[in-house]
C-alpha cells in the first residue's frame, strides 16, 4: 500500500479503523502506473495513467533502455533517443556540439 499512497495510484479514500486496521472507500480503481528506478533508488521517471489511456510499451523499453545507457556511459539521451543513438555529454559544450549536428 505504500507506494499507492506515495504516487496516487489508487482511486477512492484510504482511513483506518479504530483497531488501526486500514479501511478502503470508495470504487476499486487501480491506474496503470510506471516508474523507473535507478540503481540507487530515485526515482528518474514515473507516469500514472487514468482509466482510458493507454501506454506504449516501445517508450517504456526506450525509456529503460536510456536509463541504462546514461547510468552506464554518464551521458544524456536526448528526446527520441533509441538504443544505438548518439547521446551527448551533460556539458554546455556537449550540449552545444549534439545541436550543431542535429
Amino acid at each position: 500500500m505504500a507506494i499507492s499512497k506515495a504516487y496516487d495510484v489508487l482511486a477512492g479514500e484510504q482511513t483506518y479503523d479504530e483497531e488501526g486496521n486500514e479501511v478502503f472507500e470508495g470504487e476499486a480503481k487501480a491506474y496503470r502506473g510506471l516508474f523507473l528506478i535507478d540503481k540507487s533508488g530515485v526515482v528518474r521517471h514515473q507516469v500514472v495513467n487514468d482509466m482510458p489511456l493507454g501506454r506504449s510499451v516501445e517508450e517504456v523499453i526506450r525509456l529503460v533502455d536510456a536509463l541504462q545507457f546514461t547510468e552506464e556511459y554518464g551521458e544524456v539521451c536526448p528526446a527520441n533517443w533509441k538504443k544505438g543513438d548518439k547521446a551527448l555529454q551533460p556539458t554546455q559544450e556537449g550540449i552545444s556540439s549534439y545541436l550543431s549536428s542535429h
